[in-house]
């Protein structure tokens, strides 16, 4: 058996839709050059498998009295199928050549030095593009960036999915650090910035608790500095914003193990004023 359940996945996503997706497969191997599929029966057709995973082809094929190694056989019958239909078998080739890392964005990415799975429920994008890489099923930077290479050219996006697309494509640093915790003049995603962008969100909370799971060796650092007399304040003076690196810092605070901040006490005059 040489395919992977990616390639399994893709084949039967693009054939989904195909006009032939009933059609017997011993028929559809009889107008391919290839061997012939050995399940003779009608109802044998792409519908019965393309709803099923890599695993549970490979089940299904074995209670049919066929090896493991169908599954190859009913990939190519897919993909050969599919390359009659230019659109389709164009998505097909789009889909191995990101396999292969063909993909201008992830090369940039792994330039940057930026994790392919940060997810991007810690970008700083507006609520319609979250939502739409929610119902896209893109979690991470990885997945938009081989979504963004399969899109067709004839696709019009915009908002802040153009604006991190076009930030990643032509690595524009300035784009960049709006929507991801980037640095400017440097590389990797940075605690931070991503505090910074929680700050600004409405869901500023549940941003911080994800972040302490992502940046963990920052978290872990920030802790042995602070418990040791160190300030949590000095870390987000890269921010160049006073209110903004108090408001970050404050969002961080609760999810640090570091002693919590108390009432600074009043000495002297004024402490004898406010006794009153």
């Amino acid at each position: 058996m040489k395919s992977t359940a990616k390639d399994w996945d893709a084949a039967r996503s693009a054939f989904s839709t195909s006009i032939m997706v009933d059609t017997s497969l011993n028929v559809l191997a009889q107008n391919l050059d290839g061997p012939a599929w050995p399940i003779k029966s009608k109802d044998d057709t792409p519908a019965k498998y393309i709803d099923l995973g890599f695993e549970e082809v490979i089940e299904l094929l074995q209670l049919k009295g066929q090896g493991p190694d169908k599954i190859d056989q009913l990939i190519e019958i897919l993909r050969e199928t599919l390359a009659f239909d230019t659109p389709f078998g164009d998505m097909i080739e789009q889909a191995q050549a990101a396999s292969e890392r063909d993909n201008p964005i992830l090369k940039n990415l792994a330039r940057l030095a930026i994790p392919e799975n940060f997810p991007i429920a810690l970008s700083f994008l507006d609520e319609g593009t979250l939502e739409f890489c929610k119902l896209e099923g893109l979690s991470t930077l990885g997945e938009f960036a081989v979504f963004a290479q399969g899109m067709s050219q004839n696709v019009i996006v915009g908002g802040d999915f153009r604006k991190l697309l076009n930030a990643l494509s032509h690595v524009d640093e300035e784009a960049l650090a709006g929507t991801v915790p980037f640095r400017r003049g440097q590389k990797g995603l940075h605690l931070a910035e991503a505090m910074a962008h929680a700050a600004r969100a409405a869901d500023g909370a549940a941003r911080a608790e994800l972040a302490t799971t992502w940046f963990e060796t920052e978290i872990a650092a920030i802790e042995k500095d602070v418990n040791a007399g160190g300030g949590l304040e000095r870390y987000f003076v890269v921010i160049g914003d006073r209110e903004l690196e108090k408001r970050a810092a404050q969002l961080l605070r609760p999810f640090l193990r570091i002693p919590q901040e108390t009432p600074k006490k009043r000495s002297g005059w004024f402490s004898w004023f406010w006794r009153k």
